[in-house]
């Protein structure tokens, strides 16, 4: 950007009038250099005709007559007329033929020569064609430019009025907008000291919803440890014995025969989900995945169903599914949003089922929190469960993935044992599913893995391109071991 002219002084007035003269001295020298070009155009020169072709008028006569000798010699024979006519014949043939030769090579030269007169004569008349094109082409050129040049006067002229015209709209129009910004400027400020009233009374109602939610969650604690205190004392008559008042149930203690099993801590779970797996819409569409391998199948299991994201997706595909989980806050969460959940144990459950009355179970996140004796009597339990035809689809964290490990494996304190792919893999086939396949997702963001070194340019060494080969090879392997696919699944078919 160029800099601004710095300020002269000069009163507007007189920069005005002295502008003025300079456009008219412009203009003054602009009128009379088109008037000088105007006159110092020349009309085109007159452009001789092309010369005529040669003469052939005779040529076709001394092609024919040029031979004096076309007979031949004359008879010869021993008779005296014959004698004679050889003696005489021997007189004149030299020059006789000497004139047919000179005869010949003049009629060869004059054909020659005709023809080259002929070509030049085309020649000079394509040239003498195009001279007074070009000319003519010259002459119409310099009337269109005086014509060009005569339109620019009018055609400045009449920016100039439109841009004093447009000047003159937009001062009026900048005076109406000063004008509006200052009424508004008064209407915000008399805004900003509602809204700083509006913004203290917000603050005391904030202050006060937080000392609400600290009273409600002071008082979920107290009515949690009363609900613990009465599960003990309950525990304690069962068992015959007198629990001393406000006594804690120990931990481990079971419930007592004909009382529901009472989840108090599947809030905080729920909560945990919550923050750290993501909200249901994030979960439905990770899960969207594996829907097409329940369609056209009917009676699935969601085991572990949590919040019912995957209950979600397959009702919209026209699956028939229900869910079990241990949670007593997630399974009241799905059953809100009209799904079929119920709060169970997984082998419980599974083990009650009628043989080969499922179409397909499904559980996602589900079996690294199960220890693995648990985990092998479920599996096998499911291949009874699940009807020819069926399948069983087990996701969960990949361990191999060192990113998945430490960021979401060690994070959930409810996490049993880690579990490799190959392991499921065989797990499945032992319990005779077959065939079995791991399927990975969620992979790392591009971003977040090891970044390659760029290749060098052609002009450096060999050692170095040998070194930035082997750096990024090994990058290549780091981050197949530590950068890869965050999740699996193993899917194994009845």
């Amino acid at each position: 950007m160029k800099p601004r002219p710095a300020d002269t002084g000069e009163p507007l007035a007189e920069r005005l009038e002295r502008l003025e003269r300079e456009l008219q001295e412009a203009d003054r020298r602009y009128n009379d250099a088109l008037t000088a070009l105007d006159r110092s155009i020349a009309p085109p020169p007159a452009v001789p005709d092309a010369p005529a072709p040669a003469d052939r008028a005779r040529l076709d006569e001394l092609n024919q007559r040029f031979d004096l000798l076309a007979g031949g010699p004359p008879p010869i024979d021993r008779s005296l007329k014959g004698r004679l006519r050889g003696f005489v014949w021997r007189l004149v043939a030299p020059p006789l033929e000497r004139q047919r030769d000179f005869n010949a090579a003049l009629v060869d030269h004059l054909n020659r020569t005709a023809a080259t007169l002929d070509a030049q004569c085309e020649a000079t008349a394509a040239l003498v064609d195009a001279c007074r094109d070009h000319m003519g082409a010259i002459a119409r050129f310099q009337s269109h430019l005086i014509q060009y040049l005569q339109t620019i006067t009018a055609y400045i002229d009449t920016r100039m009025r439109s841009a004093s015209a447009a000047a003159d709209l937009f001062n009026a129009s900048l005076d109406a907008v000063s004008d509006n910004l200052q009424k508004r400027w008064a209407s915000l400020e008399a805004r900003a000291a509602r809204a700083d009233a509006e913004a203290a009374a917000s603050r005391g109602a904030i202050d006060e919803v937080r000392a609400a939610a600290a009273l409600a969650q002071q008082t979920a604690l107290s009515l949690k440890r009363e609900v613990e205190r009465l599960v003990g004392q309950l525990q304690a008559r069962a068992d015959g014995a007198e629990a001393a008042p406000g006594a804690a149930p120990a931990p481990g203690a079971s419930t007592p025969a004909g009382l529901p099993a009472v989840d108090l801590n599947g809030f905080r779970y729920l909560g945990f989900e919550n923050r750290f797996r993501g909200a249901p819409e994030e979960i439905r569409r990770r899960l969207e995945a594996y829907v097409p391998l329940f369609e056209g199948r009917h009676d699935v299991l969601d085991v572990g169903c949590g919040r019912g994201e995957f209950l979600d997706v397959l009702r919209a595909a026209g699956v028939t599914a229900r869910g079990i989980d241990i949670n007593d806050a997630m399974v009241e969460e799905a059953r809100a949003r009209g799904l079929v959940a119920d709060r169970a144990d997984a082998l419980e459950f599974v083990r009650a089922l009628p043989d080969a009355s499922l179409g397909g179970l499904f559980a996602a996140q589900v079996i690294e929190h199960l220890p693995p004796d648990y985990l092998e009597a479920f599996v096998e339990v499911a291949a009874q469960k699940i009807r020819p035809g069926g399948l069983i689809v087990l996701e969960t964290i990949n361990p191999a993935c060192w990113v998945a490990f430490f960021e979401s494996y060690i994070r959930d304190l409810t996490h049993v044992r880690p579990l490799h792919p190959e392991t499921m893999q065989y797990m499945l086939q032992a319990s005779g599913f077959s065939p079995v396949e791991v399927r990975y997702s969620s992979p790392v963001a591009e971003d977040a893995r090891l970044a390659r070194l760029p290749s060098p340019p052609a002009s450096e060494s060999p050692a170095l391109h040998g070194l930035v080969d082997t750096f990024n090879a090994n990058v290549d392997r780091l981050n197949a071991r530590m950068f890869g696919y965050q999740d699996y699944a193993v899917i194994g078919y009845r």
